[in-house]
């Protein structure tokens, strides 16, 4: 149906159900005290807005009739009633799930667009950081609130995509910590400070992470970073056959760190929706099997870690759209490959230039040109200078 409420914290949906009939109409059941006046002509005369209560003889009606349920995400209950009814109930794949997965052009452009813009709200951010912060060691609190002002000052932001993880020194090695008032802590000079936030606009979902260091970094710090990186660009620049799944190229972005012996233990790479839920399936890159093939227009995650217990953590996550197979010169089959989204700079203090080969350096040079290309004419000031210098050559 394409619509959005606020029953959800953080995901514009409103709770609802529906019968969708092979004869393409619907009956949508949803609170009538939630319904805006230019619902019913949006969703078209095929729609039945009904209440929530009609819902039990809405389903006692299908008996006799074959009825397809996604077991994921429904209840026992529907399948216990449909049965007592007398229907034949098929589990499968909601067949909304891969078209909505799949953005189309307008989503895909609207997510560029909303990167831009929180792009913009990041870097004002991560200026703050590397100036104002390094001087006050601000507590995490204080942190996550300073990044959600900047989002709201876009004029745009219809909500976070989920609670901001701000993570100081040992608390970024908590993958999805969150500050509370126990575990609350200042940065400090010479660790590391690790943001995960994301914002919710009618253009599109966002979600990023940048590591910081605060203070000047170690030799180990900057190594460690570097090898997550490697990772990240590992798997923002892999071409891929179709029918490739997710778990088929996890390995990219771990390999540099196998190869010296780390790890992290967490997903690279989750589906992210269109103005809705910052977590959607059914793509998603990890060591885990799964099935479904990466698809064009399907937006994902590229957030390789490393987490070391009781001292700090670091993760770099942007969000990648596959791209149509295109062929490559020489090659014989096309490939799919990613388009960057996430606009926001790397900590270049953080990065070891000697470890880098030269495609990964020109890639890292290639993406700050692009942040500071479009993300740069919605910045001015002080933050402005900083962005241009962020996004010097290495």
């Amino acid at each position: 149906f394409n619509i959005r409420g606020g029953d959800v914290i953080r995901t514009p949906l409103p709770l609802s159900q529906a019968i969708v009939k092979t004869d393409g109409s619907a009956q949508l059941f949803l609170d009538p005290r939630k319904v805006t006046n230019e619902l019913p002509g949006w969703l078209g005369d095929a729609v039945t807005l009904e209440a929530p209560e009609a819902l039990d003889g809405a389903l006692d009606a299908l008996s006799g009739q074959t009825v397809l349920i996604d077991p994921g995400q429904s209840s026992a209950w529907y399948f216990d009633r449909l049965a007592a009814a007398g229907a034949t109930v098929v589990r499968g794949m909601d067949p909304c799930t891969l078209p909505r997965a799949q953005k189309n052009a307008v989503e895909i452009e609207g997510s560029r667009q909303a990167h831009i813009r929180d792009g913009a709200a990041l870097s004002r951010f991560l200026h703050w950081v590397d100036t104002t912060a390094q001087d006050t060691l601000p507590d995490e609190r204080e942190v996550a609130e300073t990044l959600e002002r900047f989002r709201e000052e876009t004029g745009a932001l219809k909500d976070l995509s989920f609670d901001t993880i701000a993570g100081a020194g040992p608390n970024g090695a908590l993958p999805h910590y969150k500050p509370v008032t126990r575990t609350i802590r200042r940065i400090e000079k010479g660790s590391l400070l690790l943001v995960d936030g994301g914002g919710q606009y009618l253009d599109g979902t966002t979600d990023v992470t940048r590591t910081m260091a605060v203070g000047e970094p170690t030799a180990d710090q900057r190594r460690m970073f570097t090898l997550v990186l490697k990772g990240h660009i590992a798997m923002a620049t892999v071409r891929f056959p179709a029918g490739t799944t997710g778990h088929q190229i996890d390995a990219l972005a771990r390999l540099p760190l196998w190869m010296q012996g780390f790890d992290y233990d967490h997903g690279t790479g989750h589906g992210v929706g269109s103005y809705l839920g910052v977590h959607e399936g059914p793509q998603r890159i990890a060591k885990a099997v799964n099935s479904q093939p990466l698809l064009t227009g399907m937006i994902l995650s590229n957030e390789p870690g490393y987490y070391r217990e009781g001292h700090w953590g670091i993760r770099i996550e942007t969000l990648q759209v596959v791209t149509a197979p295109e062929p490559i010169p020489g090659g014989e089959r096309p490939m799919h490959g990613f388009e960057q989204l996430t606009l926001a700079p790397l900590d270049k203090k953080l990065i070891d230039v000697a470890l880098l080969t030269a495609d990964e350096r020109a890639y890292v040079d290639g993406y700050h040109a692009q942040v500071w290309a479009k993300v740069g004419p919605l910045m001015d000031g002080e933050a402005k200078a900083w962005l241009e210098r962020a996004c010097a050559a290495l």
